[in-house]
C-alpha cells in the first residue's frame, strides 16, 4: 500500500490506524472529557433533572462525593424513593413499596450502587482499581462508527464503552452484571454533552434492558449539573428510623 493510500485510509477510517491500544483510548477519552487534572479537581457533584418512561415523568437527583459516596432520589406524585451509599453501607427508603423507614439494601442491589458510587468512573485510575481494559476494535452504533472498549471490573461485571472516533467521548455503555448466576444486560446511550467546571458531562441518556425495545427505554434529561457544591458526608449516612409511637400517643 502506498503512503498516500495509507494516509487517505487513516483519514476516512481512523480505526484502521496502526498501534491503537486500550491505554491510548482511555487517555484520549480522559483528555476529551477535560483532562485528568480537571476531572480530579471535582470533589462533589449535584445533578437534577427528570426521567420519562411511557406516560410517566418523575423528578430525579443525584448527589455524590469523592471517592465513593452517593445519594439518589426519585420523586413521583409527592413521594420520594432514596438510595444511598456512604462508602461502606447501602441503604434505601422505598415508599412506593410501602416502606417509609430507611432499610439496608439487599446484596444484589448493593453491588450495583457500589459500582455507581465510584465517583470518577471505572476508567480513571483503572489499574489501581484492578479493572482490566481491552480494545476490541471498530464497531457501529446506530449507524455511526465507534471504538469499542471492554472494561472488566474487579468484581467480574463487564462494561463495553463505545467511543466516538472524532471526540473520543462515550456515546454508549453496555453493562453485563452477574447476579446469582444470571446475566443482566443493560444499555445506556449518552449525548448532549456540556462542560461543567472544565469537564464534559452528558445531559441526556436513554437506558434500559438490552432485551427491551429501545422505544421503551427510560429517557433522562438533566437540567443542572453543579460541581464542588458544599456537602457534608453525613448526608449519605443511613438515618435512624423513628420509633413507633405507642398506641394512643403521638409525637
Amino acid at each position: 500500500m502506498s503512503k498516500l493510500c495509507a494516509i487517505l485510509l487513516g483519514v476516512a477510517c481512523p480505526w484502521l490506524l496502526p498501534g491503537q491500544t486500550a491505554e491510548d483510548l482511555v487517555a484520549k477519552n480522559l483528555a476529551a472529557r477535560g483532562g485528568i487534572e480537571n476531572i480530579k479537581a471535582i470533589r462533589t457533584l449535584h445533578m437534577a433533572g427528570r426521567v420519562q418512561q411511557g406516560g410517566l415523568t418523575a423528578q430525579i437527583s443525584r448527589t455524590s462525593m469523592a471517592p465513593n459516596l452517593l445519594r439518589q432520589t426519585f420523586t413521583l406524585q409527592g413521594m420520594s424513593q432514596i438510595q444511598a451509599y456512604d462508602g461502606s453501607t447501602g441503604w434505601q427508603i422505598s415508599p412506593f413499596e410501602g416502606r417509609k423507614d430507611p432499610e439496608l439494601i439487599g446484596e444484589d442491589d448493593l453491588r450495583g450502587i457500589v459500582e455507581d458510587a465510584d465517583f470518577y468512573g471505572p476508567l480513571v485510575d483503572y489499574k489501581s482499581k484492578d479493572n482490566r481494559i481491552e480494545y476490541l476494535g471498530h464497531d457501529v452504533v446506530d449507524g455511526d462508527d465507534a471504538y469499542r472498549l471492554k472494561v472488566t471490573l474487579a468484581n467480574g461485571d463487564i462494561l463495553y464503552y463505545y467511543l466516538d472516533p472524532d471526540t473520543y467521548l462515550e456515546i454508549r455503555i453496555e453493562k453485563m452484571e452477574f447476579v446469582r448466576g444470571a446475566v443482566v444486560e443493560t444499555v445506556t446511550s449518552l449525548g448532549s454533552y456540556k462542560k461543567v467546571a472544565g469537564v464534559y458531562f452528558p445531559f441526556s441518556m436513554e437506558t434500559g434492558n438490552k432485551r427491551q425495545d429501545p422505544a421503551d427505554f427510560a429517557k433522562v434529561s438533566l437540567d443542572t449539573v453543579e460541581a464542588n457544591v458544599p456537602l457534608d458526608a453525613a448526608k449519605f449516612k443511613m438515618p435512624v428510623a423513628k420509633p413507633a409511637a405507642p398506641a394512643g400517643k403521638e409525637f
